[in-house]
């Protein structure tokens, strides 16, 4: 655990001096209070391993880490105002805390300072850009051309939760200076493993507890969003059997990748175990 302990610490003093520096402070303050409110780290984390793993640094990617932590936190920002959403990460969501003007300045304040990270590879830019596209039509997707079948359910989860995945492995491979292939196998392995993430947090939404999950259970189906349950009427088990063929895709993926076993590597394999059996 020391060894995670030692990259998550990275992320977190860089992502504090990114937040802090933002001008004006209320600005700054608001930021903080979703992205430094906690949370699991999960895309920077993946961007640091992977780093590793093509033969990097995990320094190399602390700043494309945090960068793409911020978009993920701007999007849920939006997620909560939507959903109408009053807590998240165990504390009070951004528009129930400053209003629905400002948590949204706030979510735009988040993107800015990512693409200030991102901006030094153009190479990055264009794969955040890609995720957010993706990210986009998932979110048009939710609420306007809902899925009604698994098929469609799968291609929703891709967009919402898998590309941002995707985007920390690949932004990851990139800060390692690996070859497109190798940048290829790593982004398919973590939108695999962003799809099974997505379901099971689905699961999780309709059987969890609310004070171990940190946030409301229930939501899903108290705003009519679309989760694997109820767009393929699978029951709990099933779903977590079709997150489990995820994940071991995502390991199929990550056995195309030309690089030596090493302990970054071996992270990324249980990591693709864990998220089909986390009960948080």
């Amino acid at each position: 655990m020391e060894y995670l302990e030692a990259r998550q610490e990275l992320i977190e003093d860089r992502l504090e001096a990114v937040v802090e520096q933002v001008d004006p402070a209320e600005l700054s303050d608001r930021l903080a209070h979703t992205a430094l409110s906690g949370g699991k780290r999960v895309r920077p984390t993946v961007a640091m391993l992977v780093c590793e793993a093509a033969g990097g640094e995990a320094a190399d990617a602390v700043d494309f880490g945090v960068g793409i932590e911020l978009v993920h936190d701007a999007s849920l920002v939006i997620d909560d105002i939507i959903d109408r959403s009053d807590v998240r990460r165990g504390t009070t969501s951004a528009w129930a805390e400053y209003g629905h003007g400002p948590a949204i300045v706030g979510s735009d304040g988040m993107l800015g300072e990512a693409f200030g990270l991102f901006s030094r590879d153009p190479r990055a830019m264009e794969v955040v850009a890609e995720a957010m596209v993706e990210l986009g039509q998932g979110e048009a997707s939710e609420l306007v051309d809902r899925p009604t079948n698994q098929a469609e359910y799968m291609e929703l989860a891709r967009r919402k939760t898998g590309a941002l995945f995707r985007a920390a492995a690949e932004l990851g491979a990139l800060a390692a200076d690996a070859d497109p292939e190798t940048v290829e196998a790593f982004g398919e392995y973590a939108e695999k493993v962003g799809v099974a993430f997505q379901i099971r947090d689905d699961v999780l939404d309709a059987t969890a507890d609310p004070g171990e999950l940190g946030k409301p259970t229930g939501q899903d189906a108290e705003v009519g969003r679309p989760s694997v349950v109820e767009v393929t009427d699978l029951a709990a088990e099933e779903a977590n059997a079709l997150a489990h063929e995820q994940s071991e895709d995502a390991l199929a993926a990550l056995d195309r990748v030309d690089a030596p076993d090493s302990e970054a590597l071996g992270y990324l394999r249980d990591f693709a175990t864990f998220v089909v059996t986390r009960e948080y």
